[in-house]
């Protein structure tokens, strides 16, 4: 029995006894420009983690010596060319004589070493311990990757602190989104009618709104005595309110295609009640399109808090965001005197093409038999 066994079960492939999910994670696996996507995503959730970490000071901490200095570049090799462990050069501000700016000056005869593991500003990391552990820093100077801003504070700390915020209220809002949709969805699809008409009616009066002015109005409504904490609330849930509409549609018409299948019956004959139908046998049946279309939310959110942020109307100081610290860039004259504020959108561009990477990934891979 084992001897005739054996060459039947050296004949069956991996696909035939892989499941769904197998399947789906190496047709993913092919799809490169998703990997590079999904690791790209996986360093902004770790700059999100270790923020207090990364950053060489506090958010706030102000560097009067170096009022809207340059980005500071790391050099490993000295004046002599001899290879030299990675160092900034020394920097002392004067006052131009015409136009009455401090400017800073290079002095690149004095190396100011970077150190790692340095003491630095107190911070609770994740408002639970309280230390002053800093991945890098440099003793008897200063160090500021991404410049400073007219204040002083260092931007590339800012920008560490704004991933975090920025992926929070992606991720909050999709899912407040993702929740809505497949709840009013799977309602409608579901039961017909006239709950079906009055849900399609609604879906379709919010999408025939523009969604920049109507997001403008929303936000413009806010007190502008609250905090950024409650702001931060506030966009959040209105993002993710305006942004089911979609995974509703595909919802919808998923159950309408599933609802008189020949497994539904047999459910609904069971016994089943309408709210383990619905969770526990439609909607898995095309759950592979519902994390599809999450994994497209994503950049349309972040884009929509970096837009009304950058327009004064989301998120303000003193939160950080990378919609705040572009808000700083929005006339001309300090985009010609002080081209590095633009780095926070380039951490923009980078997530919302991340994002749309490992979302065609995720399609390609939501039909793991297809060839």
């Amino acid at each position: 029995m084992v001897a005739a066994a054996t060459p039947i079960a050296s004949r069956i492939k991996r696909p035939d006894i892989a499941s769904q999910w197998q399947l789906m994670w190496w047709r993913f696996k092919r799809h490169h420009m998703a990997i590079a996507g999904a690791s790209v995503l996986a360093v902004f959730v770790a700059v999100a983690l270790l923020a207090e970490f990364l950053a060489p000071c506090a958010p706030l901490t102000r560097n009067p010596r170096y009022l809207s200095g340059a980005p500071m570049l790391v050099h490993v090799l000295d004046a002599q060319g001899g290879l030299h462990s990675p160092f900034v050069h020394a920097r002392s501000s004067k006052r131009d004589p015409v136009t009455l700016r401090q400017l800073a000056v290079v002095d690149e005869s004095r190396p100011w070493p970077i150190e790692f593991f340095v003491r630095g500003d107190p911070y609770r990391f994740w408002g639970l311990v309280e230390t002053d552990l800093h991945l890098f820093g440099v003793k008897g100077g200063f160090i500021h990757l991404f410049g400073t801003d007219h204040l002083g504070r260092d931007l590339f700390t800012r920008c560490m602190y704004a991933t975090r915020v920025s992926l929070s209220v992606a991720v909050i809002g999709v899912l407040v989104s993702f929740v809505l949709g497949a709840v009013i969805g799977g309602i409608a699809g579901y039961f017909g009618g006239a709950i079906d008409v009055f849900v399609m009616r609604l879906i379709e009066f919010i999408r025939s709104v523009p969604t920049l002015p109507l997001w403008l109005s929303l936000t413009a409504a806010l007190p502008r005595d609250w905090t950024s904490l409650q702001i931060y609330v506030a966009v959040t849930v209105i993002l993710g309110l305006l942004g089911w509409t979609h995974l509703a549609r595909t919802v919808r018409s998923k159950l309408l295609s599933l609802r008189e299948e020949d497994f539904v019956v047999a459910a609904r004959l069971a016994g089943c009640t309408d709210t383990r139908l619905i969770g526990r046998h439609l909607l898995p049946a095309f759950l592979s399109y519902l994390i599809v279309d999450l994994t497209i939310a994503f950049p349309e959110i972040l884009l929509a808090e970096t837009s009304l942020s950058f327009l004064g109307l989301g998120l303000r100081e003193p939160a950080e965001s990378w919609g705040v610290l572009l808000y700083a860039a929005q006339n001309i004259r300090s985009i010609a005197h002080m081209p590095w504020l633009l780095i926070p959108g380039l951490f923009v561009i980078v997530a919302a093409l991340a994002f749309n990477f490992v979302g065609d990934g995720m399609r390609d891979a939501a039909d793991p038999y297809a060839k």
